[in-house]
């Protein structure tokens, strides 16, 4: 009974092909669009999924009380493991990891112990129980030993094959971390390589030993966001309860001055999804937006059905004679029901098909756009999706339309005396329509505030110049400090180079030195830490920030004078900035102390998604690490190759390389632009889809309304006049759709920029041009078939009658 059914369906499909291609065209690309969501989204909630235990492994992150509010940082105190251990025995694992991006490997040779190939890679510095907590499987070595002892190296298996050839011959060679002799580490573990599916991005893993003598490794005050603790609760303790557990134990450990501080625990479960807190990976996928795609997927997907059920009742007069003689036949009206739905299943079927292919063409490009490694795997979670799919579109898209035409009178629709109900009928097709377009007009509203305010970010002043400045980061070793100034000096004599300064940090830079200070000789310390930036006196210069008042510090090796923005000087409380010059700061608990020579005007010290910082600006020539080079644009490409041969011969030891200021800043808006493009794609599908829609509309107005417009000819109506009558409905009904999508995208993206500090006002313009765009893409969709109604020959339609 089925194959009859099906093949009477093939049949059918057969003799409707205009039918049948638009119709799998709608669906195909709604499902397809869908599909690519359910990838990402199966993707971004894998991450870290892989890990036994997964469920009781937290971190360890800071929660710091400041006047606005808390303030919450990935990091911890490097002593804060080590009493974990002491103090609560019961915990099954403690371990720390300490990332440090981009830094410099050096390979030994085996016979001579003399430097070879230079890397740049991310390095990470953990104990041995993260092997105990995390299954990052070995091929080689013992992960329960492989980081026991000092200057010891754990590496992946495609950085073995890098450096070695093959990863077998690794175990036992020698690495060397950031040119430091003191850190000549012996390869004694190969890891398979790590799933793109985790926020630890692990290639070079030395033992956490060889850190361990670095500065702040006692010091409970220092939070430091690049180290990670991470522990595996018992399987009888609550982390809200170990939550209780450790605001007594900050309380034990924490010297008095910071009692603002603390801790509590992260569910690794939650760490790719927290962006207060941050990853190793540099990114989080956050709840919300995976919500977000989730029902932009299903409006998609939905708003195709809503195409099946517009197309297949415009058919509807076209195969009324068809359901009347199966009924006068003795087809009953379930019978036909099923055979409707026979149809739409194989045109549902044949839509997945090209959906599928549609995806394996576009995953490439979704792949380069997001920088992720997205794949089609048929396991059950994708065949279970498209099985899913399958049965509901069937539903959703057939049984609406199998309802209207097993329902026709056979005796009207023989006499030619059918009509379609086209009072509640038309309302039906009006509502859907609307919701098309309400679905179509609100990613249109959202896609262009989203891309405003990425303009905004690029285009915003930042209070400092940010063109044509490249930064080359310096190595670690303390011999970079003798030859700074040399290069300095050699850089400058170069004619496509306008001005050279030294710094830790350039102005507007991820990573930061905030830490507290007392002021004025103050006995407690200032309840704001400013972000400290390090540099030499011709910082001021290169960037061109503007001085309020008072001058720049001299040039010294050491701090002799501190620069402070605006900000600090009202967060000081003082109405005028020249009030401030001369007022001491101390940091470092006295080992630093120097007055403050001058003010600068404010400007943007880190991303414009947070609020301005308060800033002090000195010289300390010890911590310096970038260059910051002003070049000729027109000069950059011979500039550019000028600046690594004298590099190259200062500091041939070190791995030369650069990026220049704007790249930098536009990667702190990396995942809004990728949203920004998500948003185009989505909304582009749902505006084809939509207008595909409203082709269904007009037909079935063209085919319940030929009489009508043959009578209008005959009494002398004109083209225009008769295109007006086909696009006032369509005109209306985008008109209400706009009433219903503008409230509701104003909501949902007002809701999204109060995620920036710095952000646009949503203005009238933005919702004018979504509405000129809907009506100007609907005319053109419409207009064919407008058209081909108004010119029609009335004797064809009235021949009848």
């Amino acid at each position: 009974m089925l194959k009859n059914y099906l093949k009477t369906a093939w049949q059918n499909l057969r003799s409707h092909k205009s039918y049948v291609a638009i119709n799998t065209t709608g669906l195909a690309v709604g499902i397809g669009a869908c599909l690519l969501i359910f990838l990402l989204i199966q993707y971004e909630t894998s991450f870290d999924n892989f890990h036994n235990n997964k469920e009781r492994i937290y971190r360890v992150v800071a929660a710091t009380k400041t006047r606005n509010g808390m303030h919450y940082s990935q990091g911890s105190a490097f002593p804060v493991a080590e009493a974990l251990r002491t103090d609560y025995p019961q915990l099954e694992h403690v371990a720390r990891i300490y990332g440090r991006d981009n830094q410099q490997i050096t390979l030994m040779n085996d016979k001579s112990n003399a430097p070879e190939k230079k890397f740049k890679e991310n390095v990470f510095f953990a104990e041995t129980e993260f092997f105990d907590i995390f299954n990052f499987p070995f091929l080689a070595g013992d992960s329960k030993t492989a980081l026991s002892e000092i200057n010891t190296a754990v590496i992946t298996q495609e950085t073995a094959e890098k450096y070695f050839g093959d990863w077998h011959e690794a175990i036992g060679k020698f690495i060397k971390y950031d040119n430091d002799k003191d850190k000549v580490c012996k390869v004694t573990g190969v890891m398979k390589n790590i799933p793109a599916n985790t926020d630890f991005p692990l290639q070079v893993v030395l033992s956490f030993k060889t850190t361990q003598g670095e500065d702040g490794s006692t010091d409970w005050s220092n939070q430091d966001g690049s180290l990670n603790t991470f522990v595996v609760l018992p399987k009888n303790m609550s982390s809200r309860q170990f939550d209780n557990d450790l605001k007594s134990f900050v309380k034990k450990y924490t010297p008095s001055e910071y009692a603002n501080h603390g801790y509590i625990l992260q569910p690794l479960t939650d760490m790719h999804y927290q962006s207060e807190f941050g990853t190793y990976r540099g990114s989080t996928f956050s709840k919300t937006l995976i919500t977000s795609l989730s029902i932009i997927g299903l409006f998609l997907l939905i708003i195709a059905c809503i195409n099946f059920i517009n197309l297949a009742t415009a058919q509807a007069v076209n195969r009324s004679k068809e359901v009347g003689i199966r009924k006068v036949l003795g087809s009953s009206k379930n019978q036909l029901i099923i055979q409707f739905l026979s149809e739409t299943f194989l045109i549902t079927l044949g839509s997945v098909v090209i959906a599928i292919m549609f995806a394996f063409i576009a995953l490439p490009v979704l792949n380069n756009l997001l920088q992720i490694s997205l794949g089609i795997q048929f396991g059950f979670s994708l065949i279970a999706f498209l099985f899913s799919i399958i049965i509901i579109v069937t539903f959703l898209s057939g049984f609406y339309p199998a309802i209207v035409l097993s329902g026709f009178n056979p005796i009207k629709v023989l006499k030619s005396k059918f009509t379609s109900n086209t009072s509640g009928g038309l309302s039906m097709r009006k509502v859907l329509v609307v919701f098309q377009f309400t679905v179509a007009q609100t990613l249109i509203i959202g896609t262009l505030i989203v891309v405003s305010q990425m303009n905004f970010f690029q285009n915003a002043s930042m209070g400092f110049d940010k063109d044509a400045i490249v930064l080359v980061p310096m190595g670690n070793d303390s011999a970079r400090v003798s030859k700074m100034e040399v290069l300095k000096t050699q850089l400058l004599q170069q004619g496509g180079i306008k001005d050279v300064s030294i710094s830790t940090f350039s102005p507007m830079d991820n990573a930061g030195w905030d830490g507290d200070f007392k002021f004025d000789n103050a006995v407690k310390k200032s309840d704001f830490n400013p972000d400290f930036k390090w540099a030499d006196a011709d910082y001021f210069k290169t960037y061109n920030i503007q001085f309020v008042t008072g001058r720049p510090y001299y040039p010294a090796d050491t701090v002799n004078g501190f620069v402070v923005n605006e900000l600090m000087v009202k967060k000081l409380g003082f109405k005028n900035p020249e009030d401030i010059l001369g007022k001491k700061i101390n940091i470092f608990d006295g080992n630093i102390i120097a007055p403050v020579v001058g003010v600068v005007k404010d400007f943007n010290g880190n991303s414009l998604k947070k609020e301005m910082k308060p800033v002090a600006l000195g010289s300390w020539k010890l911590v310096y690490r970038v260059f910051n080079i002003k070049i000729q644009p027109q000069q950059a490409k011979q500039t550019l190759a000028a600046i690594e041969k004298l590099w190259n011969k200062t500091y041939p030891d070190f791995v030369y390389e650069y990026q220049f200021l704007d790249e930098k800043i536009a990667s702190f808006y990396k995942q809004e632009n990728q949203l920004s493009q998500l948003f185009k794609i989505f909304a582009g599908i749902a505006i084809f889809i939509s207008c595909l829609g409203l082709y269904g509309f007009v037909s079935f107005m063209a085919e319940q309304r030929t009489k009508e417009v043959g009578i209008r000819k005959v009494l002398g109506a004109s083209v225009s006049g008769i295109v007006y009558l086909f696009s006032k409905e369509f005109t209306v009904l985008i008109g209400v759709a706009f009433l219903i999508a503008t409230p509701l995208a104003y909501f949902i993206m007002h809701k999204w920029l109060q995620h920036f500090a710095y952000r646009i006002d949503i203005g009238v313009g933005i919702f004018l041009l979504t509405i000129l765009i809907s009506e100007v893409i609907a005319w053109l969709t419409v207009g064919y078939q407008a058209i081909k109604a108004a010119i029609a020959n009335p004797v064809n339609s009235l021949r009848s009658e």
